[in-house]
């Protein structure tokens, strides 16, 4: 009776539009709220919800046959109440995400934000009159985890396709935009996100390997499992102290002679660590049933010993290379995390960002500034140019072999080869050359110029993506995670753009009310 209640006030609410109360004399939070309307809204007409609840439902169904064939039992379909259930949480996981990168909220103060905010609870499909249930932080980001990039990808594809097909009867496009918008002109470029780790210094890697070994040693000993060896906070303590003289050994005289022996201090330090590290893991692996602790905890901790015992040779060796042989290491051969193996030396050359560590991610929009291709690139990317015809080949792919009429971009992704593959498919060529001298004829071109010029917005287009939706650095801890909060990103901006576009018959829809 309390659910039948709650559903029938709910419905009645957002049909008056009263669903949150009125607030006089704020305009940033009507504005706010009109735009989570309106999200809400071009939400429910794209259908981009369906794509993923079906594909929720697919793999719960193939979850049943995998566990009913491993069990040797048979399999009942799934019952309507069962779906009825996927389609709320899937629906839910994807309004709080899409909330938390509007809002620019870490999980825990989105989780506290959403609590008290009808208007957000609203957005995400959980007021109630009897009760408010809001996700804990970490069911936040198990809900963001819940998709895989692919199918937010196709989410965003299917959003698009709606702002631009015209309904037959009406000749408007889905989401009733005064226009609709149109894929002609492609802007691209590129930048780097950065991942969140500190700046990699040789010796710091030493700290991070003794820090990660200790404390997986404690968590092993306080089970009961123990090996004759001293406090781990007592190696702590030595390695810091090796990180403080370090850093004040720079600048003073025979600064060279004395970091040099710092390092071996610290060399055979972690030579110790490693070993009860070792130790401490063989215990684990043998006596982990005397602990409390369950199978799948025990592995994480002997996989966290694992991954730094397998990278800490190469790591000594790297600081040994740079600190006492005083040589060059190259930037493919560095460790640059420990804990991310996905991470490279991007050279940028700009101001405040030579060097950035993280990931090349390219970006293309249309003339509105809405989304239509990014990627962010696991393995190191050789050169910009390489970049633009795998781009347009996705977007054939993804919107019916359609190809922009026109495309521009920097300097950076000018070729030879770019400019015959455009030739060779009928897209004007509004790249920017390298050469000064035919830089200056095409300055000629009226066209050119008015193209170039509207190019300079998609760098900025890339600064709101990555300070204001993505973050930066981003907070993944790992390249699976950083790609799928970018794909999060670009789907919550092009909603975002796409609220803040002209509607139709705006002006009659304000005299009804």
């Amino acid at each position: 009776m309390k659910k039948y209640l709650s559903a029938v006030f709910c419905e009645f609410f957002f049909a008056t539009g009263n669903c949150c109360p009125i607030v006089v004399g704020n305009a940033e939070y009507n504005n706010f709220k009109k735009l989570l309307f309106r999200i809400a809204e071009i939400i429910e007409i794209s259908g981009v919800e369906k794509q993923a609840i079906q594909y929720i439902i697919d793999e719960t169904i193939q979850a049943d046959l995998g566990s009913a064939k491993q069990d040797d039992k048979t399999t009942t379909p799934l019952s309507e109440q069962m779906q009825m259930s996927i389609q709320e949480r899937v629906r839910l996981a994807i309004r709080v995400t899409i909330a938390r990168k509007l809002t620019e909220h870490a999980y825990r103060p989105f989780s506290v934000r959403l609590a008290e905010s009808h208007l957000l609870q609203h957005f995400c499909l959980i007021d109630r009159i009897d009760k408010i249930q809001v996700p804990s932080k970490s069911t936040l980001e198990r809900y963001e985890k819940m998709l895989p990039e692919k199918i937010i990808r196709e989410m965003n594809t299917i959003l698009l396709k709606a702002a631009i097909s015209p309904e037959i009867e009406t000749e408007e496009n889905r989401l009733k935009l005064e226009e609709s918008i149109s894929l002609d002109e492609y802007f691209a470029d590129s930048t780097a996100v950065k991942a969140n780790i500190h700046y990699p210094v040789d010796w710091v890697l030493l700290r991070d390997a003794t820090r990660t070994i200790m404390q997986a040693v404690k968590l092993i000993r306080d089970q009961g499992l123990k090996n004759r060896m001293d406090d781990p906070a007592d190696f702590m303590k030595a390695i810091n102290k090796l990180m403080i003289e370090m850093t004040h050994a720079k600048g003073k005289k025979d600064s060279k002679k004395k970091r040099k022996q710092i390092y071996r201090l610290m060399k055979k330090l972690l030579r110790k660590v490693a070993l009860h590290g070792l130790k401490h893991q063989k215990l684990l692996k043998s006596r982990w049933e005397e602990t409390n602790l369950t199978k799948k905890k025990a592995n994480l901790i002997i996989a966290r010993i694992e991954n730094i015992l397998t990278q800490l040779p190469e790591a000594v060796r790297q600081g040994h290379e740079r600190i006492i042989g005083e040589r060059f290491v190259k930037n493919d051969e560095k460790i640059l995390s420990l804990y991310d193996k996905n991470i490279h030396v991007i050279v940028r050359g700009k101001a405040g960002a030579k060097l950035e560590f993280g990931n090349t991610f390219f970006l293309a929009e249309q003339a509105d500034g809405i989304i239509l291709d990014w990627k962010l690139y696991q393995e190191k990317v050789p050169a910009d140019s390489k970049i633009l015809k795998e781009s347009i080949e996705r977007l054939e792919e993804e919107y019916d072999n359609y190809t922009p009429l026109s495309a521009t971009t920097d300097r950076g992704f000018f070729s030879k080869t770019n400019q015959k593959y455009l030739k060779g498919k009928g897209i004007k060529d509004y790249m920017c050359p390298r050469s000064v001298t035919e830089l200056q004829d095409r300055l000629k071109e009226d066209d050119f110029c008015e193209h170039q010029k509207r190019r300079a917005q998609t760098e900025g287009r890339i600064g709101i993506v990555k300070n204001s939706f993505l973050g930066n650095p981003s907070k993944g801890k790992s390249f699976n995670s950083r790609n799928l909060s970018t794909a999060w990103s670009v789907l919550s901006h092009n909603l975002w753009v796409l609220a803040r576009l002209p509607e139709a018959d705006v002006g009659e829809k304000e005299k009804i009310a």
